[in-house]
């Protein structure tokens, strides 16, 4: 049993669950260290390649950076490396599933494990409601490739005007109107059913989704490459000025608009995390761990790069300001590559499908975990007595993404993901120093170099980001925070199994729950 901390109320906020104690909650996994550095590698490109260069890539130029985008590549790389480094740092010490919120649990106490998962609801949440909007956008590109035509007022967000090649479409010489977006709906409710029965991706099945994805990008660059190459003569116009001029708004091009689509290609990494939870399987953690982050980073950072090169080349970036940014481009490759843009937007809708499944996964194993922490319901960590899945808790995470991508446009899901992820970010970098810090002599199978300045560093690049959203975002963050610490004070406080000095209740480990691995 877990000693019951004091009841004083900073001391009740702050209680941790002990090293020991994590550790010995997973004591019993059986997992072996069999991942060298190029396993990681590979487990991270196929990881961070995803929704982001598919789906949020073009709004990032069309209204903030223009061809500049690709700088704003680098920026979001860079500060993901500095937050990669510290996730390296934290899994070699506490080898633990859960991840940023037992990390937190463990380092800055129950209160801060409480924020970390009301972040990670926006990090997995919400991003799987922006990528089912993607999934939708390319499915619609795709039908109307074969003739097949979904009423336009059922393909975008609530009471915003749908936008077709980056114009508003007209009926009759009025702008339609959406209603709710049925592709993005349907998908969710789908995976989410899938999810209750205990879809378990196999490794090969997950190399397959990995290897389309990563073909799907390459082919892209090349084909499109090749094209702009060809065509450069009458293509250079689209990157005059390379750096549009500031509008004056607040984010809108200039040095400004690149900060600004920054923190929104900032979602085209999410996922690398994966790297640093795959610590425990590492043959050798303090070489391999650095090599499988930076690498995949740098690979993913270069692929980003050229993918917008060649997007904003063929195609003027006013006009990607849509769902589906590589369609619309493929679709200017001319007629004679119809085929190939078919083939493009097929391997696109595969491998975002994959990509909402896992992130709907990984939101329902978050309040599993919290569940049997006590801090949520009981309710939510109640497993199927046939299908062994958390089947309540995942109706919930379904039902809302669905109703996200269902009513709310991508710009806006995709910001407040961005936010959330990088608060995440922000507090893990802290959680370096404050673990460094009470516990020194730790060991640790890698230590963050040039600490603490880079710690530091990550911690104010990360908040630094957030800052560059608009402020009808940041207020909803704000208010969806306080929403979040008046339910801790309510009731995870008063219900947390650490208060009550118990363990978390015996229940499977969640990472033996049937679902898929990785992206």
């Amino acid at each position: 049993m877990a000693s019951r901390p004091a009841r004083g109320l900073l001391a009740r906020i702050m209680a941790r669950k002990s090293v020991a104690q994590v550790q010995r909650e997973t004591e019993h996994s059986e997992l072996k260290r069999t991942l060298g550095p190029w396993n990681l590698l590979f487990l991270g490109i196929g990881c961070i390649i995803g929704a982001g260069i598919f789906v949020r890539t073009g709004s990032a130029a069309s209204l903030h950076a223009g061809p500049a985008v690709l700088i704003s590549f680098l920026i979001a790389g860079s500060v993901c490396a500095l937050a990669g480094l510290c996730y390296a740092e934290l899994s070699s010490t506490l080898p633990v599933s859960g991840s940023a919120y037992t990390y937190s649990y463990t380092t800055l106490g129950e209160f801060a494990a409480w924020i970390m998962g009301a972040l990670l609801l926006l990090e997995y949440g919400l991003a799987a409601s922006v990528v089912a909007v993607g999934w939708s956008g390319y499915v619609v590109s795709l039908l109307g490739d074969y003739g097949i035509v979904i009423p336009p007022h059922l393909t975008g967000p609530a009471g915003h005007e749908i936008i077709r090649d980056g114009v508003p479409l007209l009926i009759d010489g009025v702008p339609v109107i959406g209603t709710f977006n049925l592709p993005a709906i349907l998908v969710c409710a789908v995976l989410t059913l899938l999810l209750i029965v205990g879809v378990s991706e196999s490794a090969k099945f997950n190399n397959v989704i990995v290897a389309i994805k990563v073909s799907v990008i390459v082919a892209f660059i090349v084909i499109g490459g090749a094209i702009a190459i060809a065509n450069f003569g009458e293509l250079k116009s689209n990157w005059d000025p390379f750096i549009p001029p500031a509008t004056g708004n607040d984010g809108e091009f200039g040095w400004g608009g690149i900060l600004r689509a920054a923190s929104i290609v900032f979602f085209a990494y999410i996922g690398f995390e994966a790297v640093s939870t795959a610590g425990q399987e590492a043959k050798n953690p303090a070489k391999d761990m650095p090599f499988g982050l930076l690498g995949s980073l740098f690979v993913c950072t270069l692929l980003y790069i050229l993918v917008s090169v060649v997007l904003t080349l063929v195609v003027n970036y006013k006009s990607l300001n849509v769902p589906d940014p590589v369609a619309v481009a493929v679709d200017a490759f001319g007629p004679q590559w119809a085929w190939f843009a078919k083939i493009i937007k097929a391997g696109a809708i595969v491998g975002l499908t994959s990509v909402v499944l896992v992130l709907m996964y990984g939101q329902t194993r978050i309040f599993y975990t919290m569940a049997r922490d006590g801090l949520l319901p009981r309710i939510f960590s109640t497993v199927h007595s046939k299908y062994k899945t958390p089947w309540i808790n995942t109706l919930l995470v379904g039902t809302l993404t669905a109703l996200a991508a269902g009513f709310f446009d991508i710009n806006t899901l995709g910001d407040m993901t961005s936010v959330g992820t990088l608060a995440a970010f922000g507090i893990v970098c802290l959680s370096v120093i404050w673990l460094r810090t009470t516990h020194p002599d730790l060991p640790r199978g890698f230590r963050v170099p040039l600490y603490p300045a880079l710690p530091a560093v990550g911690i104010l690049s990360c908040f630094a980001l957030i800052f560059t959203v608009e402020s009808r975002v940041l207020i909803f963050f704000a208010w969806f925070m306080v929403a979040a610490i008046i339910l801790y004070f309510v009731y995870g406080m008063h219900n947390s199994r650490l208060f009550h000095g118990q363990d978390s209740e015996e229940a499977p480990d969640m990472t033996e729950l049937p679902g898929p691995v990785v992206k």
